[in-house]
């Protein structure tokens, strides 16, 4: 009997041990993407007029054209902040960007180069356990990692084509025509040579435009994803246009530094030359 009893333990004990290992050796699922530290703003589809609509701009801005973006899209609600870049360089070990004396915090990082700002983007999209959006030529890639020319394909954060970027300043399919980003009066909603104290600002201090997104006109110019080319702006396709191509970046926006803060304004610089008027804000497509 007793004989009996140590083998029905016997039998357990190795029943016990074999459950331990099936559980200990099963893979463990993924653990849940860690919570955005971007505060973003869905824009919807849509068809507008891009550049210069109102007879003021630069040729650089013309001809005005129409455009359509056939997919969603979410941009930053913000201008990336020091405090988020100072995390990012922190996490990555790469040295911090000047900011001229002016503070950080909640003020728009500078001093960033086109590279520098693709680098940030690709880490949140790691942080996230997204799939990066830029090989290391800052050419977009699919959720696949394999290179594309359709910013819809891409998954993972990056920097907003030029139509992206003016399609979200202007108000997305909320817009009210408005001649700056959120209104007609300069000084409600951006900073600019008239207001700012020669220096950047701390972020969404002035009034939103119709989609809820703050700084489009002022206290920085912006980054975009597309190489600089007045020749394919004039002749871009009318659906989703987008120019990956090396060389000189295209910059939207006006700064804290300028006199004007037209919408529609255009500008280019190396993608690893940096400036204390410009900075970036971050964009992904809706999935």
């Amino acid at each position: 009997m007793k004989k009996a009893v140590v083998v029905v333990v016997s039998i357990i004990s190795i029943a016990v041990l074999v459950i331990v290992l099936v559980i200990a050796l099963k893979p463990k699922k993924d653990s849940p993407p860690t919570e955005s530290i971007v505060d973003m703003i869905l824009v919807e589809k849509g068809t507008f007029t891009m550049g210069d609509t109102w007879g003021s701009g630069w040729d650089e801005e013309r001809p005005a054209h129409e455009v359509t973006i056939s997919y969603d899209f979410h941009i930053g609600k913000y201008e990336i902040t020091f405090a988020l870049y100072d995390l990012f360089c922190q996490e990555t070990k790469r040295a911090l960007p000047g900011d001229e004396g002016w503070g950080r915090g909640q003020r728009p990082v500078i001093n960033v180069s086109w590279m520098d700002a693709v680098a940030f983007c690709n880490w949140l999209s790691e942080r996230e356990k997204l799939p990066k959006a830029y090989d290391a030529n800052g050419y977009f890639l699919d959720k696949d990692g394999k290179v594309t020319t359709d910013p819809s394909k891409v998954v993972g954060y990056r920097l907003p084509t030029e139509a992206e970027w003016e399609y979200g300043a202007r108000g997305g399919n909320k817009s009210e025509g408005y001649i700056y980003s959120g209104g007609n009066e300069p000084d409600l909603v951006a900073w600019y040579s008239d207001n700012s104290g020669d220096m950047t600002q701390e972020v969404g201090q002035k009034s939103p435009n119709e989609l809820g997104i703050y700084d489009m006109s002022g206290n920085v110019s912006e980054w975009c994803s597309d190489a600089y080319d007045a020749f394919f702006y004039r002749r871009s396709p009318a659906k989703d246009p987008y120019n990956q191509a090396l060389g000189n970046k295209s910059i939207r926006g006006r700064t804290w530094w300028d006199g004007v803060v037209s919408l529609t304004s255009r500008s280019y610089n190396s993608p690893n030359s940096a400036a204390n008027i410009c900075g970036f804000r971050v964009c992904r497509t809706f999935n």
